[in-house]
């Protein structure tokens, strides 16, 4: 078995959208994302994806195939994502569940207000109560 870590290419795009399928439905934008992702024998099993909103960056779609789940891949994939990233700021959507696992990278839980508007927006259906939709906003500072 060989795994690999790296940056996709703006063709391979493609690839997470159809790993995406698992995850949402997700669709990448070559203008506005980097898409980190993990392959095991040439197939992506897992991504992490960076997107630059007009005030802040994000990083979503950490996702691993349930097949390929509990290797530690999702993990992989953001440390592939924050190592390109240096010391660039980035804010996230987390999942309750999930906070431990990006405090691990660090990243703080921040009041819903103190995310960039734009960020913000993309969670407009929860009506301001982002735990009452499973989600807190991190951000990860330098």
């Amino acid at each position: 078995m060989t795994v690999e870590v790296r940056e996709l290419k703006p063709g391979e795009f493609s690839l997470a959208e159809k790993l995406w399928e698992e995850y949402r439905d997700q669709k990448a934008d070559t203008a506005t994302e980097r898409i980190f992702g993990v392959f095991e024998d040439g197939h992506l099993a897992a991504t992490a994806r960076h997107t630059v909103h007009p005030d802040g960056v994000e990083m979503d779609c950490v996702f691993a195939s349930e097949s390929y789940r509990g290797k530690g891949y999702a993990r992989k994939a953001v440390e592939a994502l924050l190592a390109a990233c240096d010391s660039e700021q980035i804010f996230i959507h987390s999942t309750l569940v999930l906070i431990p696992f990006y405090k691990t990278f660090g990243f703080v839980p921040i009041p819903e207000d103190k995310l960039p508007r734009t960020i913000r927006e993309r969670f407009l259906f929860c009506f301001g109560e982002m735990v009452g939709c499973n989600v807190c906003p991190m951000v990860r500072l330098f």
